[in-house]
């Protein structure tokens, strides 16, 4: 790889990286691209340089930030030392631990940018709904592998159960960044495993 391919390529990436920062803050909408190029201290005009548009440099931010956040899950979910009910707990308890260390901010880009934008943007709307769907498979094949153990209910599917899980979670970590606690979050998690998902 010659030098200035690198170059464009760690821009490019550092452009990715301060824009998934900014918008977990502020939003699509009060993300502007002058304050993108301020952070990173790169000259006006080198935007359109990467990126087609403002929409289109967030769906690549979108598709930056899930591949960091499914490796995260998958390391998670492929624990074989833990049972398939102990994994999605643990899912819960280190995304609380998360949003507690933020001060209940920020939340996840997924989500946030879920609710901004999906009446706003079809573009966006359709690449949130890829992932989503992505992670709540993730989530159903987890439950599935913890339904034939016995581990986990039969009384619904695991791809409702799923649904529910993702769902509930998202609104879950909603309500903590409204309230500024995670009292949310334990409340899911308590109901999650204590009833709903217990066999």
């Amino acid at each position: 790889m010659t030098t200035k391919i690198q170059v464009k390529q760690d821009s490019r990436t550092a452009m990715l990286e301060i824009g998934m920062d900014i918008m977990l803050e502020k939003g699509y909408s009060n993300t502007g691209i002058q304050e993108i190029l301020t952070a990173i201290n790169m000259p006006k005009g080198s935007f359109y340089h990467y990126f087609d548009s403002k929409e289109n440099y967030a769906v690549e931010v979108i598709h930056h930030y899930e591949q960091k956040h499914t490796a995260d899950f998958m390391r998670i979910l492929n624990n074989r030392k833990q049972t398939p009910l102990t994994k999605l707990k643990s899912f819960c308890e280190t995304g609380k631990k998360t949003l507690s260390a933020q001060e209940c901010r920020k939340g996840c880009l997924i989500g946030n940018l879920s609710q901004e934008m999906s009446d706003q943007s079809e573009v966006l709307r359709q690449e949130l709904s890829i992932i989503v769907n992505k992670w709540r498979d993730m989530f159903a094949a987890c439950i599935s592998e913890g339904q034939k153990s016995g581990e986990i209910t039969k009384r619904w599917k695991a791809d409702a159960l799923a649904e529910l899980f993702l769902s509930s979670w998202t609104g879950a970590v909603l309500r903590a960044k409204t309230l500024k606690n995670t009292k949310p979050l334990e409340v899911f998690i308590n109901l999650m495993f204590n009833d709903i998902l217990k066999a």
